[in-house]
């Protein structure tokens, strides 16, 4: 009920934060027109893991760090901060200036009730209250403290986190509402203002430049830095169809392709008008809900593993042989600081004979395995294919049901029963962030109790992630690295179906694409 009685004073005030901006015509305002990769249905980064939602986050609003291009925490709404010797005592104080989009000031309080909503959702977050009983607490307007009981090596890092659950800065009021639900109203802290008055789901995500954003002085770097953006207004286009798209983009009525359809990558190579930006490494994921049959028995989960062939995965993604890694026995990204194959052993050769074997002493007793299909995202729904045929070929019973991702990403949220509107298994795809440690991986971070759409559970790994987290002796971290590794090939929360490199297409008079960076669409790196 109270959400319903914000909603009418959020436009109001999203209106009057519009009424402030400079008065700049369609027709004089440069626009930068981004193909995005999926439609935004959900508008708040801190209640889906969503790729898209986590865009619409950089766009709308600001982070207390960010990381920068070579991985290291900087501030970013922070100005200065400190820390006690024994690295229980953290103060941070804000750069002066900070604004929300409708002109108000950023104050510590909105900050410290926006950490707490990351604290309670995110993996670092969650890991940082479990082992150290995290306490925030604002001391005045610009100054804010964060105590620990116990030292915490991931407090910066997890402050400049920059996927799964990014730690955005919200108003108190919005911070503080229920997790449980996503938010509707927009009040960003970032370089652009949502345009709700122009958001026509399943078409286009209107953005316009943020009057009250003030900059850092410093050189943009990553998601760290100065976010100057040189482009008054940027327009996120929703083109499910692949050729559309792409002639959009070679005709010039598009700049940006955020993710480009695999097929196309080659041709687009050989054009001369078309720049493309490597996007970091990926990994395709299937995940299985664990709360129903048949994917709560580790053995049927185990036995779907045996019969995946990683490289016919990825080939029928259609990435090209130069941007796919043939097989990938690490859950932390292949070439990574923590690329490991403990425990892969008796995994790393697909065998779907003996798949099948597994699969007969699991117990599995046919149940039906509602798979969900993207219908808008050529190679999620490839990926999907693939996940079925090699689901039927060890004898499993698949119920292929397709919608639009967006869709999908509201359903995978349901813990009902598959036959009562649930799920057995969805497919996606992780960036290197949400994949390259125990503790930012997406689904092997999730402790018990997760609301992450799988809700694995497995106590050991909980148990070997929080010893990891507190070891600093390398060679002991290294150890329990791969005892975590090794355990998680016997709980498997998700199974890792290939390792890939895709790419983002640019039309050539658009500047600044060399420093996008990790995959991620930081439009305030671009000029044209």
């Amino acid at each position: 009920m109270q959400r319903r009685t914000l909603a009418p004073l959020a436009a109001l005030l999203l209106a009057a934060g519009l009424a402030l901006a400079p008065a700049v015509s369609l027709a004089q305002a440069k626009t930068l027109k981004v193909v995005a990769h999926a439609d935004v249905k959900i508008l708040d980064p801190s209640f889906t893991t969503a790729y898209i939602t986590r865009n619409f986050g950089y766009m709308v609003y600001d982070m207390p760090f960010g990381l920068d291009e070579k991985g290291a925490p900087k501030p970013q709404m922070v100005d200065k901060y400190t820390t006690s010797k024994d690295g229980k005592l953290w103060t941070f104080t804000l750069r002066p200036g900070l604004k929300f989009s409708d002109g108000s000031p950023v104050t510590a309080a909105d900050v410290v009730a926006s950490m707490q909503r990351w604290t309670s959702k995110d993996s670092i977050g969650r890991a940082m209250t479990a082992i150290s009983a995290a306490e925030w607490k604002a001391e005045n307007p610009t100054t804010f403290t964060l105590t620990l009981k116990e030292p915490f090596g991931m407090v910066l890092e997890g402050m400049a986190k920059p996927s799964g659950f990014p730690p955005i800065v919200l108003p108190e009021r919005l911070a503080k509402l229920p997790t449980t639900t996503p938010l509707t109203e927009v009040m960003g802290s970032g370089p652009y203002m949502f345009k709700r008055d122009e958001w026509v789901p399943g078409n286009k995500a209107v953005f316009v430049k943020n009057p009250h954003y003030v900059p850092r002085a410093d050189a943009p770097s990553g998601l760290a830095g100065a976010k100057k953006v040189q482009f008054d207004r940027v327009e996120w286009l929703y083109i499910p169809d692949a050729n559309s798209a792409v002639a959009a983009l070679k005709k010039g009525e598009v700049d940006l392709i955020e993710q480009v359809p695999p097929d196309y990558i080659n041709p687009l190579r050989a054009d001369t008008n078309i720049k493309l930006a490597p996007s970091g490494s990926w990994q395709g994921w299937m995940v299985m809900n664990q709360l129903h049959p048949p994917f709560n028995n580790p053995k049927v989960r185990q036995a779907v593993l045996k019969a995946v062939n990683q490289d016919r995965f990825m080939a029928a993604m259609g990435y090209p042989k130069d941007l796919r890694v043939t097989h990938c026995a690490t859950f932390f990204i292949c070439g990574s600081a923590n690329d490991t194959v403990a425990g892969a052993e008796p995994w790393r050769t697909p065998d779907v004979a003996k798949a099948k074997e597994l699969l007969a002493a699991s117990g599995y007793k046919n149940e039906k395995v509602v798979l969900l299909v993207p219908s808008d995202i050529t190679y999620l729904n490839a990926e999907a294919l693939m996940a079925a045929q090699t689901m039927r070929s060890i004898g499993m019973n698949v119920d292929m049901q397709t919608s639009d991702w967006a869709s999908i990403g509201a359903r995978r949220a349901k813990r009902d029963a598959p036959e009562a509107g649930g799920w057995n298994m969805y497919v996606t795809v992780a960036g290197s962030f949400d994949a390259d440690s125990p503790i930012t991986n997406a689904y092997l971070s999730a402790s018990c109790g997760t609301s992450l759409p799988g809700w694995p559970c497995d106590k050991p790994l909980d148990e070997l992630r929080n010893a990891w987290l507190k070891e600093s002796n390398p060679a002991k971290r290294k150890q329990l690295l791969d005892e975590f590794h090794t355990r998680a090939y016997e709980a498997l929360p998700y199974i890792n179906v290939g390792q890939y490199s895709p790419a983002m297409a640019i039309r050539k008079e658009i500047k600044g694409a060399e420093k996008m960076w990790g995959g991620l669409p930081l439009v305030w790196h671009l000029s044209k």
